[in-house]
């Protein structure tokens, strides 16, 4: 992966830094593209991450329903994985996830992800059918579109009591939603009362252009400064600058700012990253970390 350049950046107070603002937001994604480690090397690499326990990682393992057995093939008797499982819209598909982790105890389910079904416009109760089985300690994540169709997914997201999941970029450029786009999705969150995780593209803390693929990455940290002012009231302008800030000192003088960012963690949930070191990495060389996070 291109790594972008990160300019150093001033020391925050750390008083000015939201208590909590990063923890347990990086999702193990990381049998995911660009990365797609097979499940030997996924499972290695999550076990080491759990003895390192960094407070940035939140210890969730994602990975598609379809790939559960080989996981547990890979698993020692001893193993403990939390696990976000990314199901099809089907309540048989989703009873055989509830009834695979349930009976296996190194297996803890703690999150469904799941695709509006095709017909969801036609038929808004097939989604509530097929998530039945799911019990309410369970969160679900609905992935929405972020065009024209975000407000009416986000509306029956919050009639039911889901999550979303926002999609910010993938393997093809029409994956990425522009920041218009993806400010509507997260003030649409914010003003439902709808968490969120985020999916795809955010290989970074900082915005940035990749010039292997040309496509220009949102960061995570431009996510969590959007948070952050969609939930203190800003606009879709302020959103959509948060969005489109690309100068690392600038970003992190922003979250450490007068804007609170403090509730943002209230609605972003977590971010599914493919690398779980290169977050770290890029916060320590932003000096976002107060204590180290890896030995």
């Amino acid at each position: 992966m291109v790594r972008p350049e990160t300019r150093p950046s001033p020391a925050p107070d750390s008083s000015t830094v939201a208590a909590g603002l990063f923890d347990a937001l990086v999702d193990d994604a990381g049998l995911f593209p660009p990365e797609e480690l097979d499940m030997g090397a996924a499972v290695a690499r999550h076990r080491l991450d759990q003895l390192q326990e960094s407070p940035v990682l939140s210890q969730r393992f994602v990975l598609p329903s379809r790939r559960l057995q080989e996981l547990r093939d890979s698993l020692h008797e001893d193993d403990r994985f939390a696990v976000s499982v990314i199901v099809p819209p089907d309540a048989s598909a989703v009873a055989d996830v509830l009834s695979v982790t349930g009976s296996d105890p190194r297996l803890a389910l703690v999150g469904v992800e799941v695709a509006l079904p095709t017909t969801w416009r036609s038929d808004p109760d097939a989604l509530t059918r097929a998530l039945t089985p799911v019990g309410a300690d369970v969160p679900v994540y609905v992935e929405i579109p972020t065009g024209p169709d975000a407000d009416a997914a986000l509306d029956l997201l919050a009639r039911h009591g889901w999550s979303a999941k926002v999609r910010c970029g993938g393997v093809r450029a029409e994956l990425f939603p522009t920041a218009e786009q993806l400010a509507s999705a997260l003030l649409g969150c914010v003003s439902r009362g709808v968490p969120l995780k985020a999916t795809a593209g955010l290989h970074h803390a900082v915005r940035y252009l990749d010039g292997a693929t040309g496509f220009t990455h949102f960061g995570f940290l431009n996510i969590l400064l959007a948070v952050g002012r969609a939930a203190a009231g800003a606009g879709q302008a302020a959103v959509v600058d948060a969005l489109e800030t690309s100068d690392p000192t600038e970003l992190v003088a922003a979250l450490t700012g007068p804007v609170p960012t403090s509730r943002a963690r209230d609605f972003f949930v977590s971010y599914g990253s493919c690398s779980t070191s290169e977050p770290l990495e890029d916060l320590s060389a932003l000096n976002l970390l107060t204590r180290p996070s890896r030995s």
